[in-house]
């Protein structure tokens, strides 16, 4: 009889093992998917943002120092413009939708003045990725980006 009772244990014990076969790769795709997706979206979003960090703060150094280094007022709005246009193209933004700001401090009134100083503040709205056009929900999530740089003009340089 000992030997009966530890036949049937060992029968028991098979049935029980054989009922949860295939469930543990079941539970770890579960529970994978459950924290796979999330964090696949958490570094698509950050790396939008870092991009767009990137581009801003690029595009308004570039900005910058072109302007500094122009001939005159005209030639340098629209060359600064250009080189925000240029940063912001590189990383996949739409230069149309930065807004530029030039502003000048010196002793005239004027930019380009030697010694003058000229920052150029860019701003611009980026999108969270695979967010739907759905009742424009993509408006309201945006995250703006605003980078400042100032450069000073050359002693040698300017307009007098």
């Amino acid at each position: 009889m000992l030997r009966s009772n530890r036949s049937i244990s060992g029968i028991v014990r098979a049935m029980l093992r054989g009922r949860e076969a295939g469930s543990a790769s079941l539970e770890f795709i579960t529970a994978g998917m459950i924290l796979l997706v999330p964090l696949v979206y958490l570094v698509l979003a950050l790396s939008a943002l870092q991009g767009g960090a990137l581009a801003v703060e690029g595009a308004a150094r570039q900005a910058a120092r072109v302007y500094a280094q122009s001939p005159d007022e005209v030639t340098a709005t629209v060359r600064a413009r250009r080189a925000v246009a240029f940063a912001l193209e590189d990383y996949g933004l739409d230069p149309g939708d930065a807004e530029v700001q030039i502003e000048c401090a010196g002793r005239a009134s004027r930019c380009l003045t030697r010694r003058g100083l000229v920052t150029v503040t860019v701003h611009i709205d980026i999108a969270l990725p695979l967010v739907p056009d759905l009742l424009a929900l993509n408006q309201s999530v945006r995250v703006p980006m605003t980078a400042a740089s100032t450069q000073i003009v050359s002693r040698f340089g300017g307009l007098g």
